[in-house]
């Protein structure tokens, strides 16, 4: 089931990347937190039509109240306020030195993930995770050079999906992974639709015009996609790897750039494609890779 995981955690890194690229259009045209919560709403009626064609309603009959409890933290800290700070955030910093912030956050998980759920960080994740960090600081051509408010809110951000994901893989325990992705969208979305009532924005979503309106339904579907993979791979995989996997969806986002519109690639944009691979091969692979080492060492000696 493991390789499954990470096939499916690997889709969700492709369409990771398809969304950025997608997204760089939408929240152009589109109010981002109306922007946002839209897309919640729709993934999270997608993924009911789902259980309804599944005939899978039955299981929340099954739920205790631990489990409905999981499910509105989850959506609370996943789905609803990690969204409202990063959109703040970025309106309030840098485009790139946001980006970078919030690509540390397979960092924050990995610390989370030891803590709660045992997961062990190896050498092979620290020297890959320098890499991840390097290839990112490459893409983006920044490395942070000051810390205000905008950049606490992103970081804000970063940790309470850190927190949601490492949450999200102790529910998978005794949930399916597209419940968790249901209970992220449902209640998400909920809150959302709160937050926009209360600061008078909620009536923004009526004045959206067809393109808009494709947009939204467009990069629904990618959500939807997303959390469907996501959360189903998570169930059978670390969700410390899981989230560096998720880091190849930049170099996939800078691959569609070329291919859609042509834009030259430079030596930091391979250098940084290079740096990413091969952070995600020490994390993966690092313990093998250092045994062999040690091997051709001591045979030389």
């Amino acid at each position: 089931m493991k390789n499954k995981g990470y096939f499916l955690v690997f889709l969700t890194a492709v369409i990771s990347g398809f969304s950025i690229f997608i997204n760089k259009f939408s929240v152009s045209v589109i109010n981002p937190y109306i922007f946002t919560g839209l897309k919640n709403i729709i993934a999270a009626v997608f993924l009911s039509c789902l259980f309804i064609f599944l005939k899978d309603l039955k299981v929340f009959k099954t739920f205790k109240v631990k489990d409905w409890m999981r499910l509105v933290i989850i959506g609370l800290i996943g789905g609803s306020i990690p969204f409202l700070l990063f959109f703040k955030g970025l309106s309030l910093t840098s485009a790139a030195q946001g980006s970078f912030l919030h690509k540390t956050m397979f960092l924050y998980i990995a610390v989370f993930a030891a803590i709660f759920l045992k997961e062990r960080i190896s050498k092979g994740f620290l020297i890959g995770a320098v890499f991840l960090l390097a290839g990112s600081a490459l893409l983006l051509k920044i490395l942070p050079y000051s810390f205000g408010r905008g950049d606490l809110f992103v970081l804000l951000a970063a940790l309470l999906w850190a927190a949601e994901n490492t949450l999200s893989k102790y529910a998978l325990k005794n949930l399916s992974g597209r419940m968790v992705a249901w209970g992220r969208m449902f209640f998400g979305s909920i809150f959302i639709i709160i937050f926009l009532a209360a600061t008078h924005q909620a009536q923004l979503a009526l004045s959206l015009n067809l393109g808009q309106m494709a947009w939204t339904l467009i990069t629904s579907v990618l959500l939807f996609g997303y959390v469907i993979t996501w959360y189903s791979g998570l169930k059978y995989i670390p969700v410390s790897k899981a989230a560096c996997i998720l880091l190849l969806g930049s170099p996939i986002t800078t691959l569609l750039s070329i291919v859609f519109y042509g834009s030259p690639i430079s030596l930091k944009g391979i250098l940084s494609i290079a740096f990413t691979i091969a952070g995600i091969v020490l994390i993966f692979c690092g313990q093998y890779l250092f045994k062999g080492i040690k091997r051709i060492i001591y045979a030389g000696s």
